[in-house]
């Protein structure tokens, strides 16, 4: 089975607002860039998006470590709340419905076919990768806003 490394990061201007996310992908000494964009959304949105496409871009069922700057994301499946969010019909522990869960499914559809462990890595600190991504993310935001000042 192949190890692969994946970073991503998702952002927002404004929240909800124009949202950018981006994956990049790294096997065997090479990287693999994502990047992508909503016209509107949230950041938890952009930063659950961002490994949803990370995880579809592999063909094959791998070995994966997920680094995330989103506590969001990374405690749903560290501390198991994902788990309960399912045996609870997607309803949290005070009977409230779970926020996205239509990427929240789309999230476990994709883990379901690799053996992923997730890492929570500090926003905006001394990580190459994760930093790398934040502009890459911040910048899809910046490409959108001028392709539609320009319209």
């Amino acid at each position: 089975m192949k190890n692969v490394t994946i970073y991503t990061d998702g952002a927002c201007s404004g929240n909800p607002g124009v949202g950018g996310w981006a994956a990049i992908l790294m096997y065997n000494g090479h990287e693999k860039i994502l990047v992508g964009y909503n016209k509107d959304t949230t950041n938890n949105r952009m930063e659950m998006f961002a490994i949803i496409q990370g995880l579809s871009a592999l063909k094959e069922q791998c070995e994966v470590e997920v680094y995330s700057d989103s506590a969001y994301v990374c405690n749903a499946f560290s501390e198991g709340w994902i788990d309960q969010w399912v045996k609870n019909n997607w309803r949290t522990a005070d009977k409230k419905s779970v926020k996205n869960e239509d990427l929240w499914k789309l999230l476990l559809m994709q883990v379901s076919k690799h053996r992923v462990k997730f890492n929570k890595v500090k926003g905006h600190s001394d990580n190459e990768y994760n930093n790398r991504c934040d502009k890459l993310a911040t910048d899809e935001i910046k490409r959108v806003k001028r392709i539609n000042e320009e319209k």
